[in-house]
């Protein structure tokens, strides 16, 4: 199965020109990936893609080269939408004159979190985070 990790992978984007006193700016990719509808409809199309592939009636030679033509595209996709994250982050540290942008994955405390900027930015329409267990 497809996953979005790779969209996970950005870890950080240190940004020029901003004051060396400046805060830590936090996105939660994680949140951006599930409410973006625009994502949404790559993993999608992607994974129907995927599961058309595996039913197809041919070699398995074909299939593999098909997978990885799959593959392809859906780094080429992952790319174009990690690069429109990290355009829409870049421009509000900017704004808010922020050192270091981090993603929120792994990170325990600290920073401040401009998820819902990102989201506005990139109009994605503002879903809480569910909680764990829920």
């Amino acid at each position: 199965m497809i996953q979005h990790k790779r969209i996970l992978l950005f870890a950080a984007a240190l940004l020029a020109g901003c004051a060396a006193h400046s805060p830590i700016g936090l996105v939660d990719v994680q949140r951006i990936v599930t409410n973006w509808p625009e994502y949404q409809g790559y993993q999608n199309q992607l994974l129907a893609e995927e599961r058309a592939i595996a039913s197809r009636r041919e070699s398995t030679a074909r299939k593999q080269r098909a997978a990885l033509a799959l593959q392809q595209k859906y780094a080429r996709v992952t790319d174009q939408l990690s690069a429109q994250i990290r355009d829409a982050a870049g421009k509000i540290a900017l704004q808010r004159r922020l050192k270091l942008v981090l993603t929120r994955e792994g990170i325990g405390y600290g920073g401040i979190d401009i998820t819902s900027e990102v989201e506005k930015a990139l109009n994605i329409t503002e879903k809480a985070t569910p909680t764990p267990g829920t």
